[in-house]
């Protein structure tokens, strides 16, 4: 089981993740950035059910500056930078058409 995440590159406009990655991700998000940002990234990344759940585009754009903000730290292996802009590319996107971030 997992995530799809719209905005995505897929052909289906999606990221699609399992929710183990989705966890190792924050993991190592929470790791390289300030608790305060970490914060405001935990109730996107951990969110605590499986549940579907949407991002308002404001709380979408936030979000993709620190996702980027955490992909360029010095201490973020580069895999996880990957996925940590990927992300952060899909936020950007929901942010810019003015939509909602959906997280299913």
């Amino acid at each position: 089981m997992g995530r799809n995440i719209s905005h995505g590159t897929n052909p289906d406009g999606e990221i699609r993740r399992s929710y183990t990655t989705i966890g190792n991700l924050a993991d190592q998000v929470a790791h390289v950035l300030p608790a305060a940002d970490w914060r405001r990234l935990q109730p996107i990344l951990k969110h605590g059910s499986g549940d579907p759940f949407d991002v308002p585009p404001h709380l979408a754009a936030s979000t993709a500056a620190l996702l980027r903000k955490a992909a360029d730290h010095r201490l973020m292996p580069d895999d996880w930078a990957e996925e940590a802009r990927e992300l952060a590319a899909a936020a950007d996107q929901a942010a810019g058409r003015g939509e909602m971030w959906s997280w299913r």
